[in-house]
């Protein structure tokens, strides 16, 4: 049986890199300034990330507004020994970009984006359309599916959402999130959050905290007030982190799941 076409697509390297072509050109801008300009762009996946970035051929990125490390951030990325600070815009961000040390990606430049804040570029464009957070998985889906399944949901003990007419978002390597419209769930156990956070798929999400129990996860419960296209089936709908609930769907207890949120969730605020 011959391979799948997206299983030729992939390459491995010695050093446990995963990384493909991409098609789509891609952009990199710091303030008005515009540091990577591709059409030849590679996605990288690396062993301890969840999701993939690019490296970009050197002759598509502006070079000159790159210095070698005046701190050099070892460890961070597979493998990697050349870290470069980029200069621009009257700003120096450290360890903005770097070399990998595959074969593979030799003459290529990777810039930080995904879980960093004020280092690597501002704003990332793939065609005409920004993107936020990291790169999409050409490998991923987002399905975001209307039901009529009963889903409950209980933290201690108590019921704290009830609903027959759920949206249940299937997303790749994720558990499935059961969205709640806000009329069936006791948002008065909960308070707002002063949290926030993206998704390349989903949009920006807002939070709210369990009021009760301090063991509790805070952050527990979320809902996207203005989803990018993918998921607006869930605009301004709640879901739940199946990790740190009890969900029970069609009479039927659900286990909760281990995610790389997991270990997140396990970890509680300090005291103050």
């Amino acid at each position: 049986m011959p391979a799948h076409p997206a299983a030729r697509s992939i390459r491995t390297t010695p050093e446990g890199l995963l990384w493909e072509p991409s098609e789509r050109w891609v952009r990199g801008r710091k303030g008005d300034i515009t540091v990577v300009d591709s059409r030849h762009p590679v996605l990288v996946w690396e062993p301890a990330f969840p999701v993939p970035m690019y490296a970009f051929p050197r002759e598509e990125v502006r070079t000159d507004l790159l210095r070698p490390a005046h701190h050099p951030a070892m460890g961070t990325h597979t493998g990697s020994r050349i870290f470069y600070d980029l200069h621009a815009d009257g700003e120096v961000r450290e360890n903005a970009a770097w070399t990998f040390p595959a074969d593979d990606l030799a003459g290529h430049i990777a810039f930080e984006w995904f879980r960093r804040t004020d280092t690597g570029l501002d704003r990332w464009f793939e065609e005409e359309e920004e993107i936020f957070v990291h790169p999409r998985d050409p490998h991923k889906r987002v399905d975001a599916l209307p039901s009529s399944r009963h889903v409950q949901v209980e933290i201690d003990g108590t019921v704290v959402a009830d609903t027959h007419r759920p949206v249940l978002l299937f997303e790749t390597a994720l558990p499935t999130r059961y969205y709640i419209p806000r009329e069936d769930v006791r948002l008065d156990l909960f308070e707002p959050a002063d949290h926030s956070t993206g998704c390349p798929y989903k949009g920006t999400a807002r939070y709210w905290s369990w009021r009760g129990n301090p063991d509790v996860p805070p952050h527990i419960l979320w809902s996207y007030p203005a989803p990018l296209p993918p998921a607006a089936a869930v605009k301004d709908l709640l879901a739940f982190y199946n990790e740190a609930v009890d969900i029970t769907v069609d009479g039927e207890p659900l286990e909760r799941p281990v995610t790389h949120f997991s270990e997140a969730l396990s970890r509680r605020p300090p005291s103050s």
